[in-house]
């Protein structure tokens, strides 16, 4: 009733639908459609990224965060400090110094850690760093960023 299949049978099936598999997007463009997809799409998370264009400035809306992670090593490896003048960017290098202006009031502060991971947002800025431009009372308010 129940055929014994030898190690070499078992390995071959599941091998061989892979192999079709790979070979049907390959052909069909499965492959590089969907790895182009996910670049181009306005709604993918990283695409909300403000990048160092030649202008050298962007804007967008930015947050903050605070004593919840007084302490924690940040992604650039310093210990975080709310009360100091830092921020968290996706891709700038850590170390670049920022201006950030929000309603008339700025502050410079240096990118030590990566974030925000909320879609829409382009900086996380420390506790400090959103008080000393009035921007605590919301928790999120649109800010320009002009790298020094």
């Amino acid at each position: 009733m129940y055929r014994t299949l030898s190690p070499s049978s078992r390995m071959a099936r599941p091998l061989a639908i892979c192999a079709a598999t790979l070979v049907a997007l390959t052909f069909a463009g499965g492959l590089s459609e969907a790895s182009a997809k996910t670049r181009k799409d306005p709604n993918n998370l990283m695409n909300a990224n403000a990048s160092l264009g030649s202008t050298r400035s962007f804007s967008g809306m930015a947050s903050y965060y605070g004593n919840e992670l007084a302490g924690r090593r940040t992604a650039s490896g310093v210990r975080f400090n709310p009360g100091g003048m830092t921020a968290a960017h996706r891709s700038l290098p850590f170390g670049t110094k920022l201006r950030v202006t929000h309603g008339g009031r700025s502050v410079v502060v240096t990118i030590n850690d990566r974030g925000p991971f909320v879609r829409g947002r382009v900086l996380d800025l420390s506790k400090g760093a959103a008080q000393a431009i009035g921007m605590t009372g919301r928790g999120v308010g649109r800010v320009v960023a002009e790298a020094l």
